[in-house]
């Protein structure tokens, strides 16, 4: 009788010390990216580098991780704000020919919705201050900008109007791309820095960033891995101390 009161006693222990562990488990479990999210670091990291094979590895796992067809094209457009449009177009077509494969293997794969019409009576210049401002949290400024105006006008008018302004992709998705094609790119901290901070900014936690570095190590290669944990550690040092 003892002892099966015993092996009671430890089976409910037991029960009770895998519950804990679970419950704690979770919390690190879901404060990382989610599969979807993970997706874009890759797709972005590969198209800014122009590594079209393992781009296309990269598009297939982030169909398979559940990004819809005009998610991952709007990624692949957005590039061409960071890389260029040669880089952009050849990811571009690097989908199509994704998308073909996949179709003649009998898989379909969800297209997802479109952009909704940018708002009307607002200029573009208008929309993408107003989404700059809100993004990095003040009216940007700068020398940079005096010195050659035309730039200021493009990317308010163009990157954060025509682009950033697009409701199929959310903030949050197009900060992980930028800031994945950056730290993939080199020798833009700079840029790297500001986006590691509006990244933030639109809600991306310190845990999702570390991730994203993580992801890049893993997938991308250790030297730009370790180059964004440089940038990124100066970035959570710079906001501890406000």
């Amino acid at each position: 009788m003892k002892k099966k009161i015993a092996a009671m006693l430890t089976g409910i222990f037991l029960a009770i010390f895998s519950m804990t562990a679970v419950s704690q488990a979770q919390p690190t479990i879901h404060s990382g990216l989610n599969a979807k999210q993970q997706g874009i670091v890759t797709i972005a990291a590969f198209t800014a580098k122009g590594d079209l094979e393992r781009l296309k590895t990269a598009l297939n796992e982030g169909l398979d991780a559940g990004l819809t067809v005009n998610e991952i094209k709007e990624v692949l457009v957005q590039m061409y704000a960071y890389c260029g449009f040669p880089r952009s177009l050849n990811g571009i077509n690097t989908f199509m020919s994704v998308l073909e494969e996949r179709k003649a293997k009998g898989i379909t794969d969800e297209l997802g919705r479109e952009a909704s019409p940018l708002p009307a009576g607002k200029s573009s210049i208008e929309l993408g201050t107003e989404v700059q401002t809100s993004l990095v949290g003040a009216p940007v400024s700068g020398p940079t900008y005096t010195f050659a105006p035309a730039i200021d006008q493009f990317l308010k008018g163009h990157l954060f109007g025509d682009i950033f302004g697009r409701d199929n992709l959310d903030y949050q998705s197009r900060e992980i791309a930028t800031i994945s094609a950056l730290a993939s790119l080199g020798g833009v901290n700079n840029q790297l820095r500001s986006h590691f901070n509006v990244g933030m900014n639109v809600g991306l936690t310190e845990a999702q960033m570390k991730n994203l570095v993580t992801v890049l190590e893993t997938r991308v290669g250790k030297q730009e891995a370790d180059n964004a944990t440089d940038v990124l550690n100066k970035v959570i040092e710079s906001r501890t101390r406000k």
